[in-house]
């Protein structure tokens, strides 16, 4: 089953993005510059296979909901996510808000 769910950051909206597949579930959070996700994502590859692209992303680890992905750290960001402000470490959510910022230039 997929969901998408509204999450309103500041007076702005990004979309929470829930798939479940057998054993195991994809959480993901997105706004225009780019999203945030579970420990699904592969932030290695993305940087080595497609650094041209500059994809603006971040995974956090141990994420099982959507209030998970906005309330743990991040374990890891592409070069391109490092480059507008998204730092391992920092919660989803003041990632969310860095991406909802960054769409609007």
């Amino acid at each position: 089953m997929v969901q998408l769910t509204p999450i309103p950051i500041g007076d702005r909206q990004a979309i929470g993005i829930t798939v479940d597949l057998p054993k195991t579930r994809l959480v993901v959070a997105a706004a225009p510059a780019g999203y945030i996700m579970c420990g699904a994502l592969d932030v290695a590859l993305l940087d080595r296979l497609l650094g041209h692209r500059e994809i603006v992303a971040g995974r956090a680890l141990g994420v099982r909901t959507l209030e998970d992905l906005l309330n743990l750290p991040l374990e890891s960001v592409t070069l391109a996510a490092h480059a507008i402000g998204l730092r391992v470490g920092m919660a989803g959510r003041d990632a969310m808000r860095i991406l909802l910022a960054a769409g609007d230039g």
